[in-house]
C-alpha cells in the first residue's frame, strides 16, 4: 500500500530531526573532551615541545594592573583528581579569590596524572610551558608525593611486608635534588612570580603498617622543601600535613590517596589565606 503523503512527511520530520540530534551530541562530545584537554583559560597544549608563545623575555604581569593570574602545573593533584567536581585546590583557588573580589584568572592547569619530579623537569624546557609560565604572576607547584609513594603503591604492598622510613625515603636524595632544580628554573623562567609549593601529607596515616613509616617519609620531604624554598623571597610550602593528619576520613577520596571536593577546599583556603 503506497504510503500517505501525511505519513511520507512525518517520517521525512522524524528522520531531519534524528540527523540534528545526532549533530548536537557529537558537537557536545567534541567540545567536553576538547573541554578536558584545553580548558578555558589555557594557553598550552599539553604535549606541545614546539608552542606557540615566545621564548624570550617577557614583562611580568603585574597583580595591581592584571590582578592574580594562576599557572599550575605537577601530578594528579594539581590537576584535581579525586575531586567530583572537578575542580582540585587550583580552580577552587581561584573561585575563592573571586568570592572575594579579587581579580583572579587561571591562566592553565599543565597538571598531568603520575608525574614525578624528572617528568616535570623535562617540561620546563618546552616553549609551550614556559609562556604559559611567563604569563603568570602566581605558579602552583605540586610535585613529590609519585616519587615517594611510587603513586599509592606503598598500600598495594601490604600483603607482602610494610615499607620502613628508610624505604619510602630511597628516592628522596634524588628527587629532592630534581625539585631544587625544578624551583631554580621557575625563578628563571618567571622570576618575579610568587612560587606556591604544596606540602605532601599521609595518605595512609590511618593504616597501622604505613602510619609512623609514612609520617617520617613525608615529614622530611616536607622539612627538605621548606629549606629549598626558604632561600627565595618568592618562594613558599603551602602546609597540608596537619590539615588531613586526623581527617583522612572527611578529605581523601574513595582511592584513598588523592583528596575529595572537601579535602581540595581545605587547601584552597590555606592558599588563599597565603595569597592574601
Amino acid at each position: 500500500m503506497k504510503p500517505s503523503s501525511s505519513s511520507a512527511r512525518i517520517w521525512r520530520i522524524t528522520s531531519i530531526a534524528s540527523i540534528i540530534a545526532t549533530l548536537l551530541l557529537i558537537g557536545g562530545f567534541v567540545y567536553a573532551v576538547n573541554d578536558v584537554v584545553n580548558p578555558v583559560g589555557s594557553s598550552y597544549t599539553a604535549g606541545d615541545s614546539a608552542g606557540s608563545g615566545d621564548t624570550g623575555s617577557q614583562a611580568a604581569v603585574d597583580p595591581a594592573t592584571e590582578g592574580i593570574r594562576i599557572a599550575a602545573m605537577g601530578d594528579s593533584l594539581a590537576k584535581g583528581t579525586g575531586d567530583d567536581e572537578g575542580s582540585g585546590f587550583v580552580r577552587r583557588t581561584v573561585n575563592l579569590l573571586q568570592q572575594q573580589g579579587v581579580d583572579a584568572k587561571l591562566v592553565a592547569n599543565l597538571g598531568i596524572n603520575g608525574q614525578k619530579t624528572n617528568q616535570v623537569l623535562s617540561s620546563l624546557e618546552q616553549s609551550g610551558v614556559q609562556h604559559t609560565l611567563r604569563q603568570s604572576n602566581v605558579i602552583m607547584l605540586s610535585i613529590g608525593a609519585n616519587d615517594l609513594f611510587n603513586g599509592g603503591e606503598a598500600l598495594g604492598n601490604l600483603d607482602e611486608q610494610a615499607p620502613t622510613a628508610k624505604q619510602l625515603l630511597t628516592n628522596q636524595p634524588q628527587a629532592a635534588a630534581r625539585l631544587q632544580k625544578i624551583l631554580d628554573r621557575l625563578a628563571e623562567i618567571n622570576p618575579d612570580a610568587q612560587i606556591i609549593y604544596l606540602g605532601l601529607y599521609n595518605p595512609f596515616g590511618d593504616l597501622k603498617e604505613l602510619r609512623v613509616p609514612g609520617n617520617q617519609a613525608v615529614s622530611a620531604w616536607n622539612m627538605k622543601a621548606t629549606g629549598l624554598t626558604n632561600t627565595n623571597e618568592h618562594m613558599m610550602v603551602i602546609p597540608t600535613f596537619d590539615l588531613f593528619q586526623n581527617n583522612l576520613d572527611q578529605y581523601l577520596s574513595a582511592d584513598h590517596f588523592h583528596p575529595n571536593g572537601d579535602g581540595y577546599e581545605q587547601i584552597a583556603q590555606r592558599i588563599v589565606q597565603s595569597i592574601r
